[in-house]
């Protein structure tokens, strides 16, 4: 199959990371894999999609950073959706937040364009349009989120912290890895306005129930289909997430180290109750954030780890994706038209 990966850019993407690692088991099983920056989208005059990218064939990597670095090192090359059997939508709009506001969207708009291609895009574009911001999380069930206000309201967040026993969460409506996340208590009440002054300059701010196991760390885990991803030997693609001394956060790049962690009831009662939705929008690959009996965050963009979770374990949770996309593949041929990306998506 020909499978394309949206990127952020090339210039950001480390070897290291989880698109990288996908890409490299594709080649492995001998596809045709392209990397394409937001950046280097375009709407050709014939209606089709249209990309420079970065591609290689024909040679034999030991792992995926010589063969990112490799491909990194290619010169571009053209691809159109009339050629590609998938489009893997891997680039995280909150990255683009104030730098580059026009790619935000980007990769939503012409993943729809290349749909009419037929073309499988994952996860599905126009539910990613919708999961822009962190108030997807709100559309799941309240049973497993904390307690959550979202407002500019400097009154109704002053008024939650009291509720709370002066100790919350803020953080920005959007955005990811940790970035403008506080934990507001009792020694910094007197930085409140300012905070909240702060996270509004971005838009709008989520006060969050602050949840005590949250001291030590959250749990990452990789969901499939809506299933919770394993490897062929069986094992979880999961992983705890400990905060660096003295951070609320447990971002692997935001300092948090990561630990090796075992599936247990609640884990898999947690991800059955966000099935239902997740395969109603076509979300694909998706990495749900746990702390205690509650999700912390839906990532349904770009959910890294996929790679740290591979070395962690020693196993290979890459080669079950690239397996399911190819049923995809197989599915759409065998049906043609009938199926609509959305279903696909999941299937």
């Amino acid at each position: 199959m020909k499978i394309a990966f949206i990127i952020n850019d090339h210039t950001t993407e480390k070897p290291n990371f989880t698109t990288p690692a996908l890409g490299f088991a594709a080649y492995k099983r001998d596809h045709d894999v392209y990397f394409i920056g937001v950046g280097e989208l375009a709407y050709a005059s014939d209606g089709h999609l249209s990309a420079r990218c970065k591609t290689i064939t024909g040679k034999n990597f030991k792992s995926q950073e010589t063969y990112f670095k490799a491909v990194q090192k290619e010169e571009f090359t053209k691809i159109t959706s009339k050629e590609l059997d998938v489009l893997f939508l891997r680039n995280d709009p909150s990255d683009e937040i104030n730098e580059r506001d026009w790619a935000q969207n980007a990769a939503f708009i012409f993943g729809e364009i290349a749909t009419r291609d037929n073309v499988i895009v994952l996860n599905h574009p126009s539910s990613l349009a919708g999961a822009v911001n962190k108030m997807y999380f709100q559309h799941f069930p309240e049973i497993l989120r904390p307690k959550t206000i979202i407002t500019r309201d400097h009154k109704e967040i002053k008024e939650f912290f009291k509720e709370q026993k002066q100790k919350m969460i803020l953080k920005p409506l959007q955005g990811s890895g940790g970035t403008n996340v506080f934990m507001m208590d009792k020694k910094n009440e007197h930085n409140l306005a300012q905070t909240i002054d702060a996270i509004c300059r971005d838009g709008f701010v989520i006060a969050q129930e602050y949840l005590p196991e949250a001291k030590n760390g959250d749990i990452r885990l990789f969901l499939m289909n809506g299933i919770p991803l394993q490897a062929e030997n069986g094992q979880y693609a999961i992983m705890k997430r400990v905060n660096a001394s003295g951070d609320i956060r447990s971002n692997i790049h935001a300092g948090g180290r990561p630990q090796k962690a075992k599936i247990t009831d609640q884990i898999l009662e947690l991800a059955e109750i966000v099935r239902p939705k997740l395969v109603q929008d076509g979300m694909f690959l998706v990495g749900i954030d746990i702390v205690g009996d509650k999700l912390m965050e839906i990532n349904v963009f770009s959910p890294g780890g996929l790679n740290v979770m591979g070395d962690m374990y020693e196993t290979d949770f890459s080669t079950q994706v690239i397996k399911s996309i190819e049923k995809k593949v197989h599915y759409n041929n065998t049906y043609e038209d009938y199926l609509f990306n959305s279903r696909l998506a999941t299937l």
